[in-house]
This record gives C-alpha cells, structure tokens and sequence, in this order.
C-alpha cells in the first residue's frame, strides 16, 4: 500500500477518524489515482483542512472530518474505464461513496449530506448544511492545489533538467 501523509500532531483529529482509516476497504483507496495523488491522500487532505477551517468557524467539525474522509469512498480506477464512464461516473461518484460509507460506517444525516452533496452544483442533491457547502469548497481547494502542486514539480524538474544542460554545456567551451 502506498503511503499516506496524516498530521499525527493534532491528536483529536487523529482520534475522530482512526476507525475509518482503521478500516481495510477504505484503505484500498490508496490504490486509485486522484489529482496527481491517491485518492486516500486526498479524502485525508480535504478532511483535515475542512476540520482546520470547521473548528475556526465554530461548525460540526467531527461530523465534517467524517464525511470529508468518506467523500470519495469508491473503488472505481477513473483513469481505467471510458471517456462517457468516467463521466458518468463524476456524476455519480458521490452516491457510491455514501453507498460505500453506510456499509461501513454509522453516518448522521449531517455526515450523508455532505457526502453525498460535495460535487454540487454537479451532482443531483442539494447541500443542506453549512458543513455540506464547506467541504464542497475545500474538496475543490484541495483538487486544485494537489494538481497545482504536481504541475509545479513538473515545471521545477524540466527547468533544473534545463540549467543542468546549459551548464555542462557552457562548460564544453572552456
């Protein structure tokens, strides 16, 4: 299994979500791609920013640390099936993951919403709850700034590949 990154400093967090990362069907989502990551990487980076922002606004933040962890809760490799699957399954992905979920895991109505809502205006349900809305947002933050981050890590290797190059080949003409 491919390693995750979890900020084991902040113990109630930690503590909130030990059950579901204890959990070896969830943990297979460190198999599937997802952003430039895997996707247990990035339900465990969307939860902890969302629990961060949560417990600053005075919000549900276990519920949210939760739920962010078991939005993408599916095991279908995206990048393995067709251009109109993928799609559909884009659209439908935040029902598998609550599917998912309940076989799993006792969830509040709060914890179902948010799930089952964090593709919106995408998907078919409507947020419910500030905590729904929240995680969309940071799902969406979390999604760009792992992409960003990869693209950044491409550019930096082409640009030292780059002025390796032109060093060892000045260094030709000396």
């Amino acid at each position: 299994m491919k390693s995750i990154n979890v900020s084991l400093n902040d113990e109630e967090f930690v503590n909130i979500i030990s059950d579901i990362l204890a959990n070896k069907e969830f943990q297979k989502l460190a198999n599937y791609t997802h952003h430039n990551s895997n996707r247990l990487q990035h339900s465990i980076n969307v939860s902890y920013d969302a629990y961060k922002l949560c417990k600053k606004l005075n919000l549900d933040y276990r519920s949210v640390s939760r739920a962010a962890l078991l939005h993408d809760f599916f095991l279908i490799d995206n990048y393995a099936i067709n251009r109109r699957n993928r799609l559909k399954t884009l659209m439908m992905h935040p029902r598998y993951a609550l599917e998912n979920s309940l076989k799993y895991f006792e969830l509040s109505d709060m914890e179902k919403n948010i799930i089952v809502t964090h593709m919106f205006p995408l998907g078919l349900d409507i947020p419910r709850y500030k905590e729904s809305i929240l995680v969309d947002l940071v799902d969406d933050y979390v999604a760009i700034r792992e992409s960003y981050q990869a693209k950044k890590n491409e550019i930096g290797s082409a640009v030292s590949f780059l002025a390796i190059f032109i060093v060892n080949f000045i260094s030709t003409f000396r």
